[in-house]
């Protein structure tokens, strides 16, 4: 499990294709003695498993799957990744309840300034903007955010100048994919209405 706040942005220094998955080594600031492999971090929303470590970097591997639907096919080498590690018991909950379990990839559509922050808003793919409210969280690229408006199948965020500064969200464009994971109450609440 994990909140939403984002604590590092890591950097790609290697990616290679294995006999088995898609292998990726993170730069980061984290205190990797205090990392376990096997460990869970959540790479841009995406929940990843350290299989291997050094000084100030480590290595997951990721599934076809995961490739193909999320964003992570297109890193490259270079390319800023928001880090989250696991929730502790008793860590503060700043953001909300995230499992690092990717819904979809949405397409930013625009980006404007508005007063010291800045309003972003995201087309969402089809059916998955039914499970997106006003007020209610959503995690863009890993962080945490309340739903200001939604019509049809676009939401619109509000980020903060903090939030614009220590994220990868500030790089953002219209055109740019990112991912998207839906808030968790409201993936059970829809699932047990199909089913009932």
């Amino acid at each position: 499990m994990f909140t939403g706040i984002i604590t590092d942005i890591g950097k790609v220094r290697a990616v290679r294709d294995t006999n088995r998955d898609r292998r990726f080594e993170i730069e980061t600031r984290f205190d990797l003695s205090t990392v376990d492999i096997g460990a869970s971090i959540a790479h841009a929303g995406c929940c990843l498993t350290v299989v291997e470590k050094g000084a100030d970097w480590f290595a997951v591997e990721v599934s076809g799957e995961t490739l193909n639907m999320t964003t992570l096919g297109q890193w490259a080498v270079g390319h800023p990744v928001n880090l989250e590690r696991s929730a502790k018991v008793g860590d503060e909950l700043g953001g909300h309840i995230v499992s690092g379990h990717v819904d979809g990839v949405g397409e930013v559509t625009s980006v404007r300034s508005e007063g010291g922050s800045h309003r972003v808003q995201v087309r969402v793919p089809r059916p998955l903007h039914r499970y997106i409210a006003p007020k209610g969280s959503i995690t863009v690229e890993g962080v945490s955010l309340t739903v200001n408006e939604v019509e049809d199948d676009i939401f619109g965020v509000n980020l903060i100048p903090h939030t614009w500064d220590v994220t990868t969200l500030g790089a953002l464009r219209p055109g740019v994919r990112v991912n998207l994971e839906i808030d968790m109450l409201a993936r059970y609440l829809a699932r047990w209405r199909e089913t009932a």
